[in-house]
């Protein structure tokens, strides 16, 4: 018998995690040669990444009325304090960052190199490679022709129709991981520093080391173009480089009372698996939620947008070695799509005709407005 387990709102993190440690105990003083007082090193060190954590905790609290974010989100706050952030900013205006890329990727835990990709924290190391096509679920027009060829040769499909999910049905998964899903945000005074435009990318590559031709090049160029993509009529979308950022869009658009949704992790990528429950989540068509995707960059950076008439579901998938909660969102106003998106050649349609669904990828967000 199939088991239906539906996540929490939002994942509680590990036992040992701290949740809420939001105030800093003064730190162990230990006398120096000269008889006066200093502080540990290692204990200073620490609580500098207890305060850079803790930033990010007391403005989610601040802002969003749930207990605490998903931890694997926490997880992503930026480790640098605020001396570091201080001196990582003034190395900027300096144009003297280029100098200091091995501190400040260490520090920042960003991606810094001209081939950065999965970090093998991953068990599962008999995937294939990352597909190239994870981003078109973000993009309504202006695909290649020879995309739906390429998604094929790859495995599993990013689009569906909502009658495809069923429970007892199969159904082919495609990649679900997050090119880099290790790196952490910036803060956003000093992602604010970083120029972030297709009119600046030389100037982006050299602050990050980057290579022409590498795969990060590549993944700058293509996290660019979909941030400055025109908008179709009706979507708000929008790039945002700091975790603040990210809280202040959720905000903006649904308020301070709202759930957070994501895909509990990538079992399931590239097989052909077994649909287990099926769950409405959220139904309210006349309340869109907010549909962020994790983007490839040097650090993190999420896709974030509003479209009209989108439901939520959570899906049961049960893949060789686990079940696997996915989340699956599904359009149901694609009038304004592209007639050529890769959707309608996949599924034989055209615009405004059907609904159209796709999965979560790793580490992507859906965000629903609850009642206050």
């Amino acid at each position: 018998m199939i088991s239906s387990t539906e996540p929490s709102v939002a994942a509680s993190p590990p036992a040992n995690v701290n949740r809420f440690a939001l105030s800093i105990r003064p730190l162990p003083r230990t006398p120096d040669r000269s008889g006066g007082l200093m502080c540990d090193p290692l204990i200073w060190s620490l609580a500098m990444d207890s305060q850079a954590e803790n930033s990010f905790l007391q403005y989610w609290e601040e802002h969003i009325y749930l207990p605490h974010p998903p931890y694997w989100l926490a997880a992503k706050a930026s480790p640098l304090s605020i001396n570091q952030e201080t001196m990582f900013i003034k190395l900027i205006e300096e144009n003297e960052l280029a100098s200091h890329l091995h501190s400040f990727c260490k520090q920042a835990n960003v991606a810094c190199s001209t081939n950065s990709l999965v970090k093998k924290k991953v068990e599962a190391t008999t995937l294939p490679p990352i597909s190239q096509w994870n981003g078109v679920k973000e993009v309504y027009d202006r695909l290649p022709n020879e995309t739906p060829q390429l998604i094929a040769s790859q495995g599993g499909f990013p689009f569906f129709r909502e009658s495809m999910v069923k429970e007892g049905g199969f159904m082919s998964i495609p990649d679900l991981r997050d090119p880099m899903s290790y790196k952490s945000f910036l803060p956003r005074s000093l992602a604010s520093k970083i120029p972030f435009s297709f009119a600046r990318i030389e100037d982006l590559k050299k602050n990050f080391g980057v290579m022409n031709e590498s795969n990060m090049d590549k993944y700058i160029q293509k996290t660019l173009k979909i941030c400055e993509k025109s908008h179709i009529r009706g979507e708000q979308s929008t790039c945002l480089t700091s975790a603040e950022d990210l809280i202040d869009f959720v905000v903006k658009k649904l308020g301070h009372h709202v759930s957070v949704w994501s895909t509990e992790n990538t079992e399931g990528s590239y097989e052909n698996v077994t649909i287990g429950a099926v769950k409405l989540i959220y139904g309210n068509l006349s309340e869109p939620p907010v549909l962020c995707h994790s983007e490839p960059f040097p650090f993190q950076v999420y896709y974030c947008h509003v479209l009209q008439k989108v439901k939520v579901y959570v899906v049961d998938t049960h893949a060789q070695k686990k079940v696997n909660h996915a989340i699956m969102a599904c359009h149901y106003d694609t009038s304004m799509w592209d007639p050529n998106h890769i959707a309608f050649k996949l599924l034989g349609y055209g615009p405004g005709l059907i609904e159209v669904c796709h999965w979560m990828n790793e580490n992507g967000m859906v965000w629903t407005k609850t009642l206050g």
